[in-house]
């Protein structure tokens, strides 16, 4: 069966547009006049501007010292960040430099490869898993100007390695700097990719530790309410933001807020454009600390908390 035919119309990749040197963005990518970018100037990303604010950037390397002050500084610093914005920033979270950059390198190729290729993994809206240009099936609906890709990565029931990327090709050559996994199904994941999410997840369970205490519960409280170490969910969705002849009329992707527990970006320093919302509701530019990853307290947790 033919999973574009999953999809009530049938799926144009951002990309190809964008690639096609297009003057003017189709109709569909259009966004209503009140969802916009507000693009003050051509460097409203700029520190001096006004619109442009740091959200909280905490040194995690501080909650595994034996300073009981500074520990203490640090949770407080979390709580603060967590009540007043809902977004914060890591460094020393634990994760290698390398390792990011590898991941995104990784991606980056993937997205860089010939469009059949990477439409062999094309997905449906039945899981979302694998390579996509739209979620929802409304007919005719608003679309965002990006493509991804989606995957579970646990708990194990619902890990899928088909869904995984067999390609860039040069990562599926044994021997090489980067070697790779062989699933039991036949298919090859990589080993970067696997990595990186595994890191992920032990950063993900040592905040949930943290935000436990900052609440006083014990520290395997809020882990346990997502399934515990084995059954709690963990997903990846790596964003594509092609080049756009007009930004100022879309997005890339629509205002939202993530309805799981928590959501940790890692930024790309090639493309800018992360906003969040104050607490005077203004979109707020994020700029992105070298090496830190940045921390959305999702629905779940706001929810509890509330």
């Amino acid at each position: 069966m033919n999973i574009f035919q999953d999809w009530p119309e049938p799926i144009v990749r951002v990309q190809s547009l964008s690639e096609n040197n297009l003057q003017a963005i189709p109709n569909r990518y259009v966004k209503p006049l009140a969802q916009r970018p507000n693009l003050l100037s051509e460097n409203y990303h700029n520190k001096n501007n006004p619109h442009t604010a740091a959200i909280p950037i905490i040194d995690l390397g501080a909650i595994y010292t034996n300073d009981i002050t500074l520990q203490a500084k640090t949770l407080d610093e979390i709580s603060k960040a967590c009540r007043e914005w809902g977004f914060f920033q890591v460094v020393n979270h634990g994760m290698s430099p390398q390792l990011m950059e590898r991941a995104k390198e990784i991606w980056r190729e993937f997205f860089h490869l010939p469009m059949e290729l990477k439409n062999m993994h094309a997905n449906s809206p039945k899981t979302y898993e694998g390579y996509g240009s739209r979620l929802g099936v409304e007919k005719g609906a608003i679309l965002d100007w990006s493509d991804y890709y989606y995957l579970h990565y646990q708990p194990l029931s619902l890990k899928d390695y088909t869904k995984w990327p067999s390609l860039p090709l040069h990562c599926r050559r044994r021997g090489t700097a980067h070697p790779v996994i062989k699933c039991g199904t036949g298919c090859w994941a990589l080993s970067p990719a696997q990595g990186y999410c595994k890191e992920m997840v032990k950063l993900c369970e040592n905040l949930m530790a943290i935000l436990s205490k900052n609440l006083g519960l014990q520290e395997d409280r809020l882990q346990n309410a997502f399934g515990g170490k084995d059954e709690a969910g963990g997903c990846l969705r790596v964003n594509y933001y092609p080049k756009c002849p007009q930004p100022e009329l879309t997005l890339g992707l629509s205002p939202h807020s993530d309805p799981g527990g928590l959501t940790i970006l890692l930024p790309d320093e090639h493309v800018t454009g992360l906003h969040v919302r104050g607490s005077d509701d203004a979109w707020i530019a994020v700029e992105p600390a070298p090496h830190a990853l940045i921390v959305n307290i999702g629905d779940q947790i706001q929810v509890s908390i509330l």
